[in-house]
Formats: C-alpha cells, structure tokens, sequence
C-alpha cells in the first residue's frame, strides 16, 4: 500500500548532526534502505521536515520504515494511506454514493 511518510526533526538533534558532519550520511543511509518512491525535504509546523511517498507491502514492515528516523534523529513519524488518481478512479465512488444516498 502507498504511504505518505511525515517526519520532522527535532532541531538540536538535527543541528547536532549537522554540526557533527552526520546528518547527510545518516540520511543517505535511511533513504537508500527505504528507497522511497518519492521524498522532499521542507519545514513542517516550524520544523525540519521530510515527505514520502513509500509503499509498505505489509504493515509489519511499518517499523522498518519509522526505526531509522527515531533513532537516529529523534524524528517524530507519522503513515498515512494515500491513492493515486487511478486508485481513486478504482475505488467504485458512483457505487458507493447509489448505496449511501
């Protein structure tokens, strides 16, 4: 299932790996384990903060995506499902609106 990832960063933690010369290998490392399918990097309610697009095979794998982030940053993470257009267009909404009118 596609997942949009939210992860801000703590900013001492952050600053510290920055300062330390850690932040880029550290985060390199997470992304090339979870090779997301997309991933940006912007603030988020004042903070340091990534999206990704991830797909998550199996909700066991949940933690394999969140662990790197917390213990290496801190981070707080949070999943949520997200549908592409032709997932939507999937979803049967012309059904679902005869059956709810």
């Amino acid at each position: 299932m596609r997942m949009i990832m939210y992860v801000s960063f703590p900013v001492e933690t952050f600053n510290a790996a920055v300062r330390d010369g850690s932040a880029g290998a550290k985060m390199k490392r997470i992304l090339d384990q979870l090779k997301p399918e997309a991933a940006y990097f912007t603030d988020r309610h004042g903070q340091r903060s990534g999206v990704l697009i991830v797909d998550l095979a199996d909700p066991s794998k949940i933690p394999a995506l969140a662990e790197p982030f917390f213990l290496l940053f801190n981070a707080a993470v949070e999943l949520h499902p997200v549908m592409r257009p032709e997932d939507l267009a999937a979803a049967g909404l012309e059904g679902l609106g005869k059956a709810w009118a």
